[in-house]
């Protein structure tokens, strides 16, 4: 006898995607950047034709992969942003959030930011830059929103928020980028020197009247 979806439940469709993406976390975990169609189409236990119906291509898995990981990182950078603390430990907090992330799992950030020079050749052309760009935008207006929702920069304020918003995430993947690349100090080495970088404006500005405070 069949049973029933409950209301809030995820479909069957939905639940086959979720498990193909944790099939292909795991085969990105081991290759990083090297991950192929066929290593995750074998790691799922199904054939390559089946992985395309799900995600069209490469690219299509590759966007499917940054949503999920995109969506975790941002709930922890909020979770930073809101712990009761003063401000600076938010600050250094949430820098240390991103930095953690990228190095506990330095194999899918090398996926999802860097191409693979030996691809196979049936997936050469996936254009890594073509679609992290909207990757690192999404993370620049997410910060955007936060910093215009609770800091007072005066007039202007909404367009300042995006350009801090966006700096600030430009330099944390950049300052990350190389710090994951090169290990030349300790990450809480780089988070206090990142949060000294901020820390001017930030420490002088006021928290908007309307807003709920940083």
């Amino acid at each position: 006898m069949e049973t029933s979806q409950q209301p809030g439940e995820p479909g069957a469709g939905e639940r086959r995607r979720r498990e193909l993406l944790e099939a292909a976390d795991r085969v990105v975990l081991r290759d990083g950047p090297k991950a192929s169609m066929n290593a995750i189409a074998a790691e799922a236990g199904i054939t390559k034709p089946i992985l395309y119906r799900h995600f069209g291509d490469k690219a299509g898995l590759y966007q499917a992969l940054a949503v999920r990981h995109t969506d975790a990182l941002l709930d922890s950078l909020r979770a930073a942003l809101d712990a009761p603390a003063e401000r600076r430990k938010r600050v250094e907090s949430t820098l240390d959030t991103y930095l953690a992330a990228i190095e506990a799992r330095p194999q899918v950030y090398r996926f999802l930011m860097h191409p693979a020079e030996d691809s196979q050749s049936s997936e050469r052309g996936f254009d890594v830059g073509l679609h992290s760009a909207p990757l690192l935008r999404r993370l620049g207006e997410e910060l955007a929103q936060v910093v215009g929702e609770r800091v007072d920069l005066g007039p202007g304020h909404e367009q300042l928020a995006r350009i801090w918003g966006h700096g600030i995430v430009g330099m944390m993947h950049a300052a990350g980028d190389w710090w994951l690349g090169e290990r030349p100090c300790e990450r809480a080495a780089l988070v206090a020197g990142l949060t000294d970088l901020l820390w001017g404006r930030l420490a002088t500005a006021g928290n908007r009247a309307d807003g709920p405070g940083f």
